[in-house]
């Protein structure tokens, strides 16, 4: 070994020195071999030394700052050498770098005292790029996999940008100059890219960003073969964490040099259409990122990527459906120029069959419009989407597109400016919300009670403002919706008054009868106005044992319920009581039943200041003082004063306490004082509302003498309208005093009830009103001027007709001649008359005698051919007001049960009348009647069978309108079964069902369809196919939209009513064959159309009504068929066609087009909606059979 020679001024370096001088010594030699230049040739001499210092004993030497000292020296020998370093051995080469790494870890503390020779020793390795020695090693990648390793895991905050800056300039060199780049580096580098790394260290991946940002070109060929491996090939290096975050990998290269995957990207579609669902959620979890992120422009660079991503919305796996749509929000809200496409996708997917997918639809486009109001304002289409959904089956989907329509509608009422597409929206959102109390679901109705007093009327407005929005609301919905309203509000009135007869019981002493009532009242509450009636029901409990507990809880839900507790004091009241339940989380079921109490009986909307400034805004409308108002709501001044006034009478029945104040009466009062017409009528509604409430001459003495001499002036000699109110308003208010003013206006009556009067009609309806109002004060003195003055001198007298009658069918009232004016109202108060009387039989029977000669003769009792004969267009009226009478006196027990069969089939003949006006508007009265309180105060269950006429109905719309009403009596009556039959008196309940039960519609139906005059002959072919269409139209709903039906009880029915003859024509047999031949037609159509033929018990017996059916003798059996050939049906039986047969056997799949494998069939929108009753109704469907039971019955 040659001998070592040191520089100047250098002493021996030996392994038997100790470790103090050895770094004397060392720290000498390492500050002279820092000076040496790189003078090619020069130090030969101290190639033995540089050889030396890498021993063995020195590299592995216990004393740190040895190894610091000795690793400075030899990165001095190798910037001295370069680029022919002294170091020949391979094996040595490698253990001196492994060491020199090792070195570095002293950079981790820039505080350690050392650290300015670490710096050094990464400085001098950067500066003569040392490491590029190990490209010629085998184990090169080791090496370099080591440092890297180091390097990403020293890095840290307190490093300055200097020393990260040589990091880099050691680790880049080793990328851009090398021949390869192992799998096994790229692991190390790019690991620091994804997590855990990417939160934990985030310094580590801020250098590995900048590394492959400066080695993007060297990089791409490995990275680009890397993920062919993974992606195309589908290998794995299981031992490399890189290969199982491959998606993640992508999405962060994009992030920090997207040009190192310009050949990647597109092999990610052949992922999309992968057969494996795992390998496709990850392709589109990825791409729904990448292409969504703020100022991405993937979509535009890469186009086909983007429409097999689109693609992925039909997956036929749920999870990537959702994935899609869950991103769908940052599409919208970020690129504006993609609305369109992501738009066209949701559109499908608002209908898909699965209930998260369509949930996810309403929470984007929700959050679309929590983000960016525009993007979602400026589309009809998202926001029709929501709106359908207000309609999905499931609850959850319903309540969030219900709140983020209101969001919307509340952002427009509190934005100066919105866009024209939301303006359009907000005209149908007020309606569309409201509308959603027709849904017979409770969780509908609370949701809609919340939302109008959060958003559609905020109860935290001022109360000038907040009566505004409530005028506004109320001028621009449509009928439904202000029926809606009034429903919410009458239902929340009911709601208040039964909790506060239940929160009244806590005051009592507390008797084993008032024990008992309280259990009653909450199984009251709990089943009736709040859901999931038993947690309800053991919570009310709760509340009830806390309240007794704690006074102040009782007493504020006594403030709650007073009725004239102010918005403010109700809103902190029942703050106050919440914050006595426990913490407000979803998990405190005892909080959130209280709170869904407190919300239905809490008053927020309406109070005494509130109604106030209400009334001045009415008032300012109808005098036309102050036509702002108008403005704000958008309408003219004259239909702003009408709502404004109609709105005063809903609120006077709901809020009566709150208008029983001198200031507010003395207003109303003022109004009534007016020469408009059309105002009094409405005032003097509400005055009688409120005299229900509380008679006015207790509530307000002072006004009082006024209003009774307005009233009767009205009485006697305002409009017909004016006369009515105002006779109500009078039986109301002045329960002392009624003798004596209404004698006062009879004596008046004497003079005005006669043809030769300009206040004749006033008169008569004057007459009708008093004598329905009060039957028992004055029987005989009305009885005689009824059959006298309305009778003999006005309805059979000759009258009407002349030059001045309409020619037309039809005209609007006020067309009509004067006297036919007041003959329709003599009808009506005659069958007012017999309203008041209840129990007069004989009067009811005469009075329907003539009532249905009207009908008989077409309106034209008297038959007379004078020169005034009446025009067709007042026989129409006419008529139809003897019908409409009839209707009106048969709601009433006693008097409304004196009709005979034949009179019945003469009124159904109106449903058929040749005027179509007459049909429509006989049909809205039927509905009206049929509608009313079930099952005392509605027209019996007979008059439900007269729709089974409309089933021939020309004209599509009225037929349309007709159905609807139909349905929506089918559907209550439904409900008010259920309701009775849930409960303790279930035996008296079924004693009713045949009066209530819609499904004996059929039992009067087919009498009335017997009695049809175009039915002439029972085997004509096509009168018989008018028939089986006029059973199915009242069928359908029965038999397709009942979860209870029961082929059985049908069967039954029609059975037993074959087995009957008319009533009316016993021993006519063209009138028997006829009703027989419509009972054969209805068990056709049951049959065609029943899908299950159980014959299981069924609530109630068939029971047949002796009216309308005459009993055959015991043991008649009417087996024989009245049907021709063509429209017999044969019994199910097994058939012999071979085709049919086949159906055991599985058929063959369809053949599927592979790019459409992973697609999911397309949904109905049908499939994911519900209908409203009696608002939306399902398309009607034809009486076609089915193909297979066509092909068994053929």
């Amino acid at each position: 070994m040659a001998e070592i020679v040191y520089p100047q001024g250098c002493r021996p370096i030996t392994d038997d020195l100790g470790p103090d001088e050895l770094v004397r010594r060392l720290k000498v030699l390492a500050h002279t071999l820092q000076g040496l230049g790189q003078d090619e040739g020069m130090y030969q001499q101290y190639i033995p030394l540089a050889i030396h210092l890498a021993d063995e004993f020195f590299l592995t030497h216990p004393s740190r700052d040895v190894q610091l000292l000795i690793a400075c020296c030899i990165a001095d020998v190798l910037r001295v050498y370069a680029p022919e370093a002294p170091y020949k051995d391979q094996e040595q080469v490698k253990t001196i770098f492994l060491f020199l790494i090792n070195q570095l870890q002293g950079l981790r503390d820039p505080k350690d005292p050392a650290f300015k020779r670490y710096f050094y020793l990464l400085e001098n390795l950067a500066y003569v790029k040392s490491f590029n020695m190990c490209f010629e090693l085998e184990d090169c990648q080791e090496i370099f996999c080591a440092l890297f390793s180091l390097m990403f895991k020293i890095v840290n905050t307190e490093h300055s940008s200097k020393v990260k800056s040589f990091m880099l300039d050691v680790l880049c060199p080793l990328i851009t100059e090398s021949d390869v780049v192992s799998n096994e580096l790229l692991n190390v580098m790019l690991i620091n890219l994804i997590e855990p790394t990417k939160r934990e260290h985030k310094h580590a991946y801020g250098l590995a960003k900048e590394l492959i940002i400066k080695t993007s070109e060297t990089l791409e060929p490995y990275i680009q073969a890397f993920f062919n491996h993974v992606l195309i090939l589908g290998k794995e290096d299981k031992e490399l964490l890189i290969f199982s975050k491959v998606y993640e990998l992508i999405y962060e290269l994009y992030q920090c040099c997207p040009s190192l995957l310009l050949a990647v990207l597109p092999q990610l579609e052949c992922k999309l259409k992968s057969a494996q669902f795992h390998e496709r959620l990850s392709g589109v979890a990825l791409l729904a990122r990448m292409f969504s992120e703020p100022g991405s422009e993937l979509a535009k660079q890469y186009p086909a990527l983007w429409r097999a991503f689109l693609g992925r919305f039909n997956d036929i796996s749920v999870p990537i459906r959702i994935k899609c749509v869950q991103y769908c929000m940052h599409f919208l809200v970020h690129h504006p120029d993609l609305r369109k496409d992501i738009t066209e996708t949701l559109k499908l997917r608002q209908h898909d069959a699965h209930e998260q997918v369509r949930y996810e639809v309403v929470m984007a486009i929700i959050a679309t419009a929590q983000r960016d109001f525009q993007a979602v304002a400026e589309s009809e289409d998202l926001l029709h989407f929501v709106r359908e959904r207000t309609l999905d089956k499931k609850f959850k989907i319903r309540k969030e597109a219900m709140s983020g329509l209101a969001m919307i509608y509340k952002k427009f009422l509190t934005e100066d400016s919105v866009p024209p597409a939301t303006e359009k929206a907000v005209q149908w959102i007020k309606d569309k919300i409201l509308h959603g109390y027709y849904m017979t679901a409770l969780e509908d109705r609370l949701l809609v009670e919340r939302l109008l007093n959060t958003s559609l009327v905020p109860y935290t407005l001022p109360a000038p403002v907040r009566m505004q929005k409530l005028y506004y609301l109320m001028s621009n919905v449509d009928d439904n919706a202000t029926k809606a309203f009034i429903e919410l509000q009458k239902h929340q009135l009911a709601v208040r008054r039964t909790v506060a007869e239940w929160i009244d019981l806590h005051r009592k002493p507390q008797t084993p009868a008032v024990q008992k009532e309280l259990i009653s009242k909450v199984l009251h509450i709990s089943s009736k106005f709040l859901p999931e009636s038993v947690k309800a029901q053991e919570f009310l409990n709760k509340f009830s044992v806390h309240m007794k507990q704690a006074p102040e809880l009782l007493q504020g839900m006594e403030t709650i319920l007073n009725p004239n507790v102010s918005c403010e004091v109700c809103v902190r009241t029942t703050s106050n009581v919440l914050k006595k339940l426990g913490q407000p989380v979803m998990t405190n079921l005892y909080y959130n039943t209280v709170k869904m109490l407190l919300e239905r009986v809490s008053s927020v909307m309406i109070d005494h200041d509130s109604l106030l400034i209400l009334v001045g805004y009415v008032e300012g409308a109808v005098k036309g003082t102050d036509p702002s108002i108008a403005e704000e709501c958008g309408i003219e001044l004259k239909k702003c004063a009408e709502r404004g006034l109609k709105l005063l009478v809903m609120l006077s029945f709901v809020f009566p306490a709150h208008f029983l104040h001198e200031d507010v009466l003395n207003r109303l009062t003022s109004l009534l004082e007016l020469d408009d017409e059309a105002v009094a009528p409405h005032i003097l509604a509400a005055l009688t509302f409120l005299g229900k409430y509380r008679p006015l001459g207790e509530a307000c003495p002072s006004l009082f003498p006024k209003l009774i001499v307005l009233c009767k002036a009205y009485a006697e000699v305002g409009t017909p309208k004016q006369a009515k109110n105002a006779v109500r308003c009078l039986f109301v208010n002045v329960p002392e005093q009624r003798t004596q003013i209404f004698t006062e206006i009879l004596e008046t009556l004497k003079t005005t009830l006669s043809p030769h009067s300009e206040h004749y009609r006033t008169a008569i309806v004057t007459l009708g009103h008093i004598a329905h109002n009060l039957p028992d004060n004055f029987p005989v003195h009305i009885k005689n001027i009824v059959s006298r003055k309305i009778v003999k001198e006005l309805l059979v007298r000759e009258g009407g007709g002349g030059p001045n009658a309409p020619g037309d069918d039809w005209c609007s009232e006020d067309e009509l001649p004067e006297e036919t004016r007041c003959k329709l109202e003599g009808l009506k108060c005659m069958a007012r008359w017999l309203l008041g009387l209840k129990k007069d039989e004989l009067s009811a029977q005469k009075t329907f005698r003539m009532l249905n000669a009207f009908i008989v003769h077409k309106g034209d009792l008297l038959q007379v051919n004078s020169q005034n004969q009446l025009s067709k267009a007042e026989m129409a009226h006419l008529r139809l007001a003897a019908g409409a009478a009839m209707l009106k006196i048969c709601e009433q027990k006693g008097v409304g049960d004196q009709f005979t069969a034949e009179q019945f089939y003469n009124l159904s003949h109106l449903m058929i009348d040749n005027v179509p006006q007459v049909r429509e508007t006989f049909a809205a009265k039927l509905h009206k009647g049929l509608s009313k309180g079930i099952p005392n105060k509605c027209l019996p269950l007979d008059f439900m069978g007269m729709y089974a006429l409309a089933g021939r109905e020309p004209d599509r719309r009225v037929r349309s309108i007709v159905r609807q009403y139909m349905m929506a009596d089918v559907v209550r009556r439904r409900e008010y079964v259920r309701n009775i039959t849930v409960g303790t008196k279930v035996e008296r309940a079924v004693s009713q069902l045949p009066h209530i039960l819609p499904d004996y519609m059929l039992v009067f139906a087919v009498p009335v369809l017997t009695h049809d005059p175009a039915f002439t002959n029972f085997d004509n072919v096509a009168q018989l196919k008018t028939v089986k269409q006029c059973l199915w139209f009242i069928l359908e709903p029965l038999i397709t939209r009942n979860d209870f039906y029961c082929y059985g009880f049908y069967k039954s029915l029609v059975e037993r009513m074959k087995n009957h003859k008319d009533a009316l024509n016993e021993s006519d047999d063209a009138v028997n064959y006829k009703l027989w031949a419509v009972c054969d037609l209805a068990m056709s159509v049951i049959w065609a159309r029943s899908q299950s033929f159980e014959l299981r018990d069924f609530p109630s017996d068939a029971r047949i009504p002796s009216m309308y059916f005459a009993p055959q003798s015991d043991y008649f059996v009417n087996t024989r068929v009245f049907l021709p050939p063509e429209l017999q049906f044969q019994p199910k039986r097994q058939a012999s066609n071979p085709d049919v047969n086949a159906r055991g056997k599985k058929r063959p799949r369809p053949l599927v087009d592979e790019a459409f494998a992973n697609d999911v069939e397309p949904s109905e929108a049908s499939d994911t909606q519900i209908q409203l009753p009696g608002l939306e109704q399902p398309p009607e469907t034809d009486l076609e059979e089915p193909a297979n039971k066509r092909t068994i019955s053929e």
